[in-house]
């Protein structure tokens, strides 16, 4: 039996357009801030990605991403030789020697009962073969981060139950470094971290992976050294002349990194990306957000090579704004780019960005993933001190609902530590979440746009697809979905169709022909339309 994901704008379904809904239920908005998401369920489930690539010979790190009340005990049919199952943490680790697929059946089994899911481990050249999920700390604490905030943060991702819904990476941005030195004369954190291989080491203990960030330039953005520089011995004249901060930053004021920036804001003559390479792979790291303007061939051909040469499978991001005109050859060296400029908290960027990504839908796919920027709810700062996004709940639904549609990168950027249960609500409903870890990883596009009512469609692995219905405008308004209207999907449709809302997980009823929804301003309703034949 085929199925078919929809979203639809928030609102009050009516009716379909050849005869009222045979069971039909209406769909209230969330403009109160109303958590859609049901409360989680005392027994197993198991989530997260259905897929996971692995080179060769590198270190696996996974774990089952379970829902449920605990103990949970886990068990894994057909795992290959070179890998183990803690039955009670459900981490996988060890590694494959030899290139190949293996199909395992995961179990998780606790006082109210037990539930299995098929995991497809694929050995080979390829990583990142869904979207990857998880938290960076540039939207929350900027510059400021610390050993103690990241490792806090990393502590939230696992008593939220975040974990068990398929977030992995915590992902520090930039304000870590400090100088070159170290057994690879590499990049060395300064005293926010005063042992960054012990704080990498509790992260993976929690069953999360860790992220990093550098820039091929001599300085990064915030105003650290980069893994380039002008000096063959690793050396930079504002840390030998002392125009820096206490933790490495350029200058002493504002006055003297706004004129030194642009000075430092370049590739160096010497590069050091190897050395920083090694060393990354020493502690352990499995994320790089590589970050610069304008993204070109030559650096990320090299940080390629060196990450492929280092033994571990470190996912390689590029930012920002890649340029488009490259986009196949971001495809084949990087396991993610930015798209775009930054994203603030507001509906005008929110729009601008996320109903923007027609062009580079071709060159997402398994490996290699479009990348919108990261998802601005809860509390964020983006440039001030933290507050509550600005984006309403009909807003917020839009964001997670449009970017689980595009099969993009899902990280958060707020405090952890603060999470609400609307924002809870919004990070761990995982029938929404799937659509994102679709292991087909087609992004979805535009097969509609009219005014504001704009209609999104993505092809799912099982041949099924999620449609989105997107009010982009101020006011009300009626959109309807005609089964027969659109290209080749009539010949996945039958007449009626069972609907089940995504957000509340329930079915609605059954459908002729059509679904149509009085939607919301700004709003989103996410469901799932199954043949009835």
């Amino acid at each position: 039996m085929r199925r078919i994901a929809l979203i639809l704008l928030n609102g009050l379904i009516l009716s379909s357009v050849f005869g009222p809904a045979a069971e039909g239920e209406p769909v209230l908005s969330a403009s109160a801030r109303e958590r859609l998401t049901p409360p989680e369920s005392p027994a197993p489930r198991i989530n997260g990605a259905r897929v996971l690539g692995v080179r060769p010979g590198s270190p696996v790190l996974f774990a089952i991403a379970a829902s449920g009340e605990r103990p949970m005990h886990f068990a894994a049919e057909g795992l290959p030789a070179g890998l183990n199952l803690d039955a009670e943490s459900g981490l996988i680790t060890g590694s494959l020697l030899s290139a190949g697929k293996h199909v395992v059946t995961l179990r998780a089994t606790n006082a109210r009962g037990s539930t299995e899911r098929r995991l497809t481990i694929v050995a080979g050249e390829r990583i990142a073969l869904t979207p990857p999920m998880g938290w960076n700390s540039w939207n929350c604490w900027g510059d400021a981060v610390s050993q103690d905030k990241v490792l806090s943060a990393a502590r939230a991702m696992v008593d939220s139950g975040l974990r068990n819904h398929g977030w992995t990476y915590i992902n520090i941005d930039d304000g870590w470094q400090a100088t070159r030195g170290g057994r690879f004369d590499a990049i060395q954190p300064n005293s926010k971290f005063p042992d960054i291989k012990a704080l990498i080491d509790s992260v993976h203990a929690m069953g999360l992976k860790f992220g990093i960030y550098s820039t091929p330039w001599c300085g990064s953005y915030a105003g650290y050294i980069g893994s380039s520089c002008n000096q063959a011995d690793g050396s930079y004249d504002w840390i030998k002349n002392g125009r820096h901060n206490e933790f490495f930053r350029i200058g002493t004021s504002e006055k003297d990194w706004t004129a030194a920036r642009s000075q430092y804001w370049r590739r160096g003559q010497y590069s050091f990306v190897a050395a920083d390479v090694h060393q990354w792979a020493a502690w352990g790291v499995d994320y790089l957000k590589y970050d610069w303007y304008p993204n070109d061939i030559p650096q990320v051909d090299e940080v390629h090579a060196a990450l492929g040469a280092s033994g571990r499978d470190i996912v390689l991001s590029l930012s920002n704004k890649a340029p488009y005109g490259l986009a196949a050859d971001w495809a084949r060296l990087a396991n993610a780019w930015r798209t775009t400029w930054d994203i603030s908290d507001n509906w005008e960027s929110l729009r601008a960005i996320g109903f923007r990504q027609d062009r580079w839908a071709p060159y997402a796919g398994p490996g290699h993933w479009n990348d919108p920027d990261m998802l601005v709810v809860g509390r964020v700062s983006c440039g001030s001190s933290p507050h509550p996004t600005h984006l309403t709940a009909d807003e917020q639904y839009t964001h997670i609902s449009l970017w689980s549609l595009l099969a993009a990168p899902l990280f958060i950027g707020c405090d952890l530590t603060q999470l609400d249960d609307f924002t809870l609500g919004l990070l761990t409903n995982d029938e929404v979440i799937d659509v994102d870890q679709d292991p087909l990883g087609l992004e979805a596009t535009q097969i509609s746009s009219e005014g504001a009512k704009v209609i999104y469609a993505k092809e799912l692995e099982d041949g099924s697809f999620a449609i989105g219905l997107f009010n982009t405008g101020d006011t009300p308004a009626t959109i309807v979905f005609k089964w027969k209207d659109y290209g080749d999907l009539p010949r996945q449709l039958t007449d009626r169709q069972r609907v089940r809302d995504l957000w509340r997980q329930k079915d609605l009823g059954v459908f002729d022909g059509s679904f149509e929804a009085n939607v919301a301003p700004h709003g989103v309703v996410l469901i799932r339309v199954i043949p009835e034949s």
